[in-house]
């Protein structure tokens, strides 16, 4: 679930929840969210990039279980 848009760093980002894990922020262009004025068709015959959640969750916890084997 989107909760909200914002811009961090000049980045729009999406706030996101997990009915879980609590909330997380990704870049809008990470997302099929598209931004504001954008066409809904594909371009150039490519389909919108689409976001995994869980697969960036379970990535980022990866990336941090190594970080804490070092």
């Amino acid at each position: 679930m989107v909760l909200k848009v914002r811009k961090v760093s000049g980045v729009e980002t999406l706030s996101l929840r997990h009915a879980e894990r609590g909330s997380f922020g990704v870049p809008r262009e990470w997302t099929d969210w598209a931004p504001p004025g954008a066409p809904s068709e594909p371009i150039n015959g490519q389909q919108p990039l689409l976001f995994d959640a869980a697969g960036a969750l379970a990535l980022s916890e990866l990336a941090c279980s190594l970080k804490r084997k070092k």
